[in-house]
């Protein structure tokens, strides 16, 4: 039996959650949040994979976004206990050999604290933005597969070698090795579920639903213990986690309060609540801790909790002391 794990997305800039300062003070709030989420004994802090922020916060060219690994890595400094991912890894931004040797030096300097979250991609407007091509989501998914079996041969192998249909490596060199043995957890992320949920089965430490209802993760579960069942793997081998944002509060007034400093300028704070009452945990502690014991009816053992805030502390404390230590 899997006890239940909370980790906490630090503010980033993915959804308007840094505050109108410079860039390094910005950063600040990021360490604090890093540190306060330690201190608070939640089990990990995890940051998007993202250059830009999410597209419904125009104008786009104002928003402030912090790296993905270059943030967690300055993270890891100041944190000792905290485990160190990512939701999700886009496997399109880096050549695999090269995200192996970015993984095996963050869990190095963190005393083995990388967990790897990865996933196939999405956001087409940031790919062609930044360059990258944008391919079909068949091979997206197909160059994720064979990224995670160089990522896990480059974690292992004295050498490792792979000749695929999209990359290759030739006795490629990865020291220092992951601190984590045999290689940190691998979470795989996404919904599609003839593809993506197959490469989760057959790769995955723990598999990750993004912003799904607890009927939409009790469907994937069910169909990702079909794909283990066909490939001949125990689905209790992979554990399962959701990525959900959450507003908690003592009272409506608060949360109202909450959601007008998060919300779109153009939408009023009742078409925020309708518009994310399927997609987002919402009320007071009472409330949020019903809410996500429907996820662990489902076998849900991990939340990936993004706090919604600009300065997400309060929020942080109110969950620690009436909603995690209940569960």
């Amino acid at each position: 039996m899997y006890s239940i794990l909370f980790g906490v997305i630090v503010p980033q800039g993915w959804l308007n959650d840094l505050p109108n300062t410079n860039a390094h003070k910005q950063f600040e709030l990021a360490k604090n949040i890093a540190t306060t989420t330690e201190k608070l004994g939640y089990t990990s802090i995890w940051t998007y994979d993202h250059f830009v922020p999410h597209y419904s916060y125009e104008p786009l060219e104002t928003k402030p976004l912090f790296e993905c690994y270059t943030l967690l890595s300055a993270l890891a400094s100041i944190t000792n206990k905290v485990k160190l991912g990512q939701v999700v890894t886009c496997n399109s931004y880096r050549h695999p050999s090269l995200l192996a040797k970015m993984g095996a030096t963050l869990d190095a300097i963190s005393n083995g604290r990388l967990e790897l979250g990865i996933g196939a991609g999405w956001y087409e407007e940031e790919y062609v933005a930044y360059g990258y091509q944008y391919p079909k989501d068949s091979e997206r998914i197909e160059r994720l597969d064979e990224a995670l079996h160089i990522i896990k041969a480059m974690w292992t192998d004295v050498k490792a070698s792979y000749s695929g249909k999209y990359y290759s490596i030739k006795e490629a060199i990865c020291n220092p090795k992951p601190l984590q043995k045999p290689y940190p957890s691998i979470m795989v992320g996404g919904s599609g579920e003839k593809l993506l949920l197959r490469i989760a089965a057959k790769h995955a430490n723990r598999y990750n639903h993004p912003f799904g209802t607890p009927e939409e993760l009790k469907r994937k579960i069910e169909v990702l213990k079909e794909h283990c069942k066909s490939i001949g793997r125990d689905h209790k081998e992979i554990e399962k986690s959701v990525l959900i944002r959450v507003v908690v509060a003592n009272s409506d007034k608060e949360i109202k309060q909450i959601v007008r400093k998060v919300k779109n300028k153009e939408e009023s704070v009742e078409q925020y609540l309708y518009r994310n009452k399927d997609k987002m945990v919402i009320g007071t502690p009472e409330q949020v801790l019903a809410d996500l014991n429907k996820y662990i009816q489902h076998e849900v053992t991990h939340f990936i909790l993004h706090f919604m805030g600009i300065d997400s502390s309060k929020m942080l404390r109110l969950f620690a002391s009436k909603v995690m230590k209940k569960i």
